[in-house]
């Protein structure tokens, strides 16, 4: 547990926001800027942020950016093969000393995802025009990183990622999600790698603003303060039980009712 500040690097390779215009209108400032404004916002005066980019020297993640980096979040996706091998061992080594990392959507096909998973990383996806409903289930409401995260998260517009997904059984399993097209997808899971904790959170295609859905961003705020080990315990009743008439997830008037 950091006994400083908590200290986030966030790291996006930001090659579709500059390269692809329907991203450029959802996110024109990077999909960095969502998440680093949710950090400051659900974390408070206690965090520091710094952004690391694919384009920097040695992608923003030196000795020393990563020596002052107690959890990074790590969102790639066209570029994967770009990454240095020499940061991913930095970066590996890192986890394993302790510093906590938070892998987003399709870096599940990152390179230092797989270094830790030691599997493929594989799963079966779909990107119809327009994307298709996704509904993010929370399967362990004790957990830390479901805290004041509504059950369930329904996401309007999104690519679908479903089973298999070729990852070791999660140390934890937090979220699973369901699509329109019937899929499944394990969405959350939690890992430890030496001293160090890993977090894998499956929403955020770069077509859609997922990344700027308030629930969306507690979640991820959530998963750096556990990555880092200050997550406060998370055990109030929840609504778990009850007749469940069909759609009682879906607001009237939601967007969710159009898919």
């Amino acid at each position: 547990m950091p006994t400083h500040p908590l200290r986030v690097t966030i790291w996006n390779e930001y090659v579709h926001e500059r390269r692809d215009e329907s991203v450029r209108r959802i996110y024109p400032d990077g999909m960095h800027r969502p998440i680093a404004d949710a950090l400051r916002r659900e974390l408070g005066a206690g965090v520091t942020i710094r952004i690391a980019t694919l384009d920097e020297p040695e992608h923003g993640l030196t000795e020393e950016a990563l020596a002052g980096t107690d959890v990074l979040t790590w969102w790639g996706h066209s570029a994967h093969d770009r990454v240095s091998e020499e940061v991913v061992e930095r970066v590996h080594a890192r986890v394993l000393d302790g510093m906590g990392i938070v892998v987003l959507h399709s870096g599940h096909h990152s390179k230092i995802f797989r270094r830790l998973m030691g599997t493929t990383c594989s799963l079966r996806w779909r990107s119809d025009p327009g994307g298709e409903r996704e509904v993010v289930w929370t399967v362990a409401p004790g957990h830390p990183i479901a805290a004041g995260v509504p059950q369930p998260i329904v996401i309007p517009h999104q690519e679908m990622y479903g089973e298999f997904f070729d990852i070791p059984q999660p140390d934890e399993l937090v979220f699973i999600s369901t699509f329109e097209g019937g899929e499944v997808f394990r969405g959350g899971c939690c890992y430890r790698r030496g001293a160090g904790r890993v977090f894998y959170f499956s929403p955020g295609d770069q077509e859609y603003p997922v990344y700027h859905q308030a629930e969306i961003q507690k979640v991820i705020a959530n998963a750096v303060a556990w990555c880092a080990g200050i997550a406060a315990s998370n055990d109030p009743p929840a609504r778990r039980e009850g007749n469940a008439p069909r759609g009682w997830f879906i607001e009237a008037g939601s967007p969710a009712q159009t898919r």
